[in-house]
């Protein structure tokens, strides 16, 4: 079984691959490569959007590890990322978002932000944020995605890896942006089938759903939430601080719903749509197809607990022989290739390959265009290098994907961890100045500089200070600081230029629509 898995998985490798060479040709210049010319319709952006919020980080560290950890109580996170994650962020932002960056014919969050705010300084530090905080991320999930390959194909942890590293590598280089979106279309078909076969099939096992949930609402089951959630599993709880289950519940909600509202490789998708009324269409499909990936996800691992009741025997095979504790990232895995039949194996092993092969393209993309195109393209003109700065992305591309899979090698932290640190920081420094840029024309560069800098200090403080236990608390404190900071600092500074705020809200009348932002930095 594990040649036929090896042989499909290169199968669908060749058609992604083909894919690629064929989107190549439509590649010329950064805004092909980076924004696929702004030109992909609501089916598109919707499944591109989906695929890159969903990967193997959800289906094998969130699921495995939360599911476990909170039971039933984890479906809370599946209502937070279809209503706000997704149905929200799309009706409130995507338009916004589309008019305002074409308007600044802005490619980037970076970028963005250095228009806004005519600030060519914000680009840079902006620039660097993404780059150091998307490698980790980047890592987790070349982490999840080896533990499955591990389980189901038989390969080595290092093996796997280096599999998918130069798959991603290659990929990306001759395709960019375009050749990612047309193959979200058909990852996303695949994940959606292999999502409802899922869990029809393990629902069906235990019963059907009514039964299913009965038994999943048994106390036994069900973790108190106002003690320290046991997401150990009975094995003693790493040094720091440890907060009730419901306040880690609660910011797992609220750092996964709103998180993506300003992470650049999910407002990315909103930059490249063709137009704003292709938003609404787009905006229903993205949050069906949210609702099915997420409660997929997050009911399977609330559903290992009727699988194991015995967890000291049953998980055994997962337990870490150094330390003697279990290792929840490998759950799922474990759970899949022990309980669920062959042939599904492998249509869970393609849902999670496609998510996680969208996820991590995205993740690539924008990381190399933090230094291609906001740094190297800020000192020097993207306008006027564009081979050259395209040239230099699909190098970086390789380099960005070798230093996570340096991290992802070293197995640096747990997947969740690694997942909760990027999204922190990288919400902190951006969800602020970036909504209220979008909807507030009184924030000025002072409240945005302040908010930039108390969400990446605030997330990094409390990570240090309060310890592995409360990643998920001090991610969500990262983002909400800086929501009070701006407006504050913004209303104690003096207004913003009235040309600047014009030109960004479409208001100007002497200058040409399209002017490039550089004009005025």
């Amino acid at each position: 079984m594990n040649t036929l898995y090896l042989s499909i998985v290169i199968v669908y490798v060749l058609v992604m691959l083909g894919i690629g060479f064929w989107c190549m040709r439509r590649t010329k210049s950064v805004g092909d490569f980076f924004l696929g010319g702004r030109s992909l319709g609501p089916w598109m952006s919707a499944f591109a959007y989906g695929t890159t919020y969903f990967s193997a980080v959800l289906f094998i560290g969130y699921a495995g590890r939360l599911g476990w950890g909170f039971g039933i109580h984890s479906l809370w996170i599946v209502v937070g990322n279809t209503l706000i994650g997704t149905f929200l962020a799309w009706m409130v932002l995507a338009g916004r978002t589309r008019e305002m960056t074409a308007r600044l014919n802005a490619l980037t969050m970076p970028e963005f932000l250095r228009a806004r705010y005519d600030s060519k300084p914000m680009q840079i530090i902006s620039a660097i944020i993404v780059f150091v905080f998307l490698v980790p991320y980047s890592a987790s999930v070349y982490m999840g995605l080896s533990y499955l390959f591990e389980k189901t194909l038989g390969l080595q942890y290092n093996q796997a890896l280096i599999f998918l590293a130069a798959l991603t590598g290659v990929y990306l280089m001759i395709g960019g942006y375009f050749a990612v979106a047309v193959s979200d279309f058909i990852r996303g078909i695949v994940e959606f089938a292999g999502v409802l076969v899922m869990v029809i099939l393990l629902t069906n096992m235990k019963g059907g759903m009514f039964s299913t949930f009965s038994q999943l609402l048994d106390p036994k089951f069900m973790p108190a939430l106002a003690t320290p959630p046991p997401l150990a599993a009975g094995a003693m709880p790493p040094p720091g601080v440890s907060f009730p289950g419901w306040v880690v519940l609660a910011s797992l909600v609220f750092m996964t719903s709103f998180g993506p509202w300003a992470l650049p490789q999910m407002v990315q998708k909103f930059y490249s749509i063709r137009a704003k009324a292709d938003v609404r269409r787009a905006m229903i499909i993205a949050t069906v197809f949210a609702f099915f990936m997420s409660f997929g996800a997050y009911y399977s691992g609330a559903l290992t607990h009727l699988f194991f009741t015995d967890p000291k025997t049953s998980l055994a095979p997962i337990v870490d022989a150094a330390t003697g504790k279990l290792n929840l990232d490998l759950l799922m895995p474990f759970f899949i290739t022990t309980y669920v039949p062959q042939w599904l194996v492998m249509v869970i092993l393609l849902m999670v390959f496609s998510a996680s092969m969208s996820s991590l393209s995205s993740l690539v993309l924008v990381s190399s265009s933090s230094v291609a195109i906001d740094l190297y393209g800020a000192l020097s003109g993207r306008e006027r290098n564009q081979k050259r700065t395209m040239m230099l992305m699909r190098v970086l591309c390789g380099v960005f994907v070798a230093l996570s899979l340096w991290i992802a090698m070293n197995k640096v932290d747990m997947i969740v961890n690694l997942m909760a640190i990027a999204w922190g920081s990288l919400s902190g420094a951006f969800l602020a100045p970036y909504i209220y840029g979008l909807f507030w024309k009184r924030t000025t560069r002072a409240g945005a500089f302040a908010g930039m800098i108390s969400g990446v200090g605030t997330a990094v403080g409390l990570f240090f200070a309060w310890g592995k236990p409360s990643i998920p608390v001090a991610a969500a404190v990262a983002m909400i600081v800086p929501l009070i900071v701006v407006p504050l600092v913004s209303l104690l500074t003096k207004a913003p230029d009235p040309k600047l705020v014009a030109r960004a809200f479409g208001e100007e009348t002497s200058q040409p629509a399209n002017a490039h932002p550089q004009a005025t930095s």
